[in-house]
C-alpha cells in the first residue's frame, strides 16, 4: 500500500454555488485545514455576498487589488515570498474579518503532478486587530 503525503490544504468551495456564466476560476482555491471549520463558518460571519466577493476575488485576480474590499501586502519575514508563491496578501473582509492568502501561477505539486495555479488561504481571522 503507497504512502501519502501530508497535504495541508484542502479544496475551498465557494459559498452560496457556483457563479452565473460558464467561464471557470482561473485558479484553484485551497484552504489550509486548521481553518476549515471557519472557511466554513464565513457566511454566517460576513454574509454570502462578502464571502462569494472574496472566493471571486482569488479565484480569478489574486494578484490585484481586491474591487470591494482592502487588500495589502502583509509585511515583514512573513510575508515575503518564497517556494515561488507570491507574497503574502492581507484581505479586510467587510471589517469582520482578515484573510491571507498567497497564489502560485504554476503550482506542480499536485495528487497527479500537473502543473496548475492555486491560491492558498493561509489564515482566517474572526478577531479585532
Amino acid at each position: 500500500m503507497p504512502q501519502r503525503a501530508y497535504r495541508p490544504y484542502v479544496p475551498a468551495a465557494r459559498h452560496g454555488g457556483r457563479p452565473s456564466g460558464d467561464e471557470k476560476p482561473s485558479y484553484r482555491v485551497l484552504v489550509h485545514r486548521q481553518y476549515e471549520e471557519m472557511w466554513n463558518e464565513l457566511p454566517e460571519r460576513v454574509g454570502v455576498e462578502a464571502a462569494q466577493q472574496f472566493y471571486d476575488h482569488v479565484a480569478w485576480t489574486p494578484g490585484e487589488p481586491a474591487r470591494v474590499n482592502r487588500t495589502s501586502v502583509l509585511r515583514g519575514k512573513a510575508g515575503r515570498p518564497r517556494d515561488g508563491f507570491s507574497h503574502v496578501i492581507h484581505y479586510e473582509i467587510s471589517g469582520a474579518g482578515r484573510l491571507d492568502h498567497r497564489y502560485h501561477n504554476s503550482y506542480d505539486q499536485g495528487l497527479k503532478g500537473d502543473s496548475h495555479p492555486i491560491v492558498q488561504i493561509l489564515t482566517i481571522s474572526f478577531s479585532s486587530h
